[in-house]
């Protein structure tokens, strides 16, 4: 069965750092964009970056403020989601989603209905 397994995430205190861990199961992650996303209480989920295959590019939501940065590691088809200077308000329910596409759209790379599979989740607790 094709599933994303994510881990990571935690408690830090404001300004403190974070790195989220996203592999495929069942399937090559290699071949697939990868999308970040987090969901607040009371909040839509909202797209922080997608990462496409190989050479292709890579999208970085305004709102991460150059403070996240996707990568990813074919060899262990493991993608990572590196937060540094957190805040408080990055509190929230993180994702990692695999694409339909191999390559990220600017235009479409924060739509849900674009992506197949989905990661478990993983809390990111930020205090001040």
């Amino acid at each position: 069965q094709a599933q994303l397994v994510q881990s990571g995430g935690g408690s830090v205190h404001s300004g403190g750092s974070l790195r989220l861990s996203c592999a495929a199961s069942g399937f090559s992650l290699n071949y697939w964009s990868i999308g970040w996303f987090r969901q607040a209480p009371g909040k839509e989920r909202e797209v922080l970056a997608c990462i496409s295959h190989g050479d292709g590019p890579t999208y970085y939501a305004d709102s991460n403020m150059g403070r996240f940065t996707v990568s990813r590691d074919n060899a262990k088809h493991t993608t990572y989601l590196q937060m540094d200077s957190l805040l408080p308000e990055d509190t929230a329910v993180y994702y990692c989603a695999a694409g339909t596409s191999a390559y990220c759209s600017i235009t479409y790379y924060g739509t849900l209905e674009k992506y197949a599979y989905w990661g478990q989740g993983s809390q990111v607790t930020v205090s001040s």
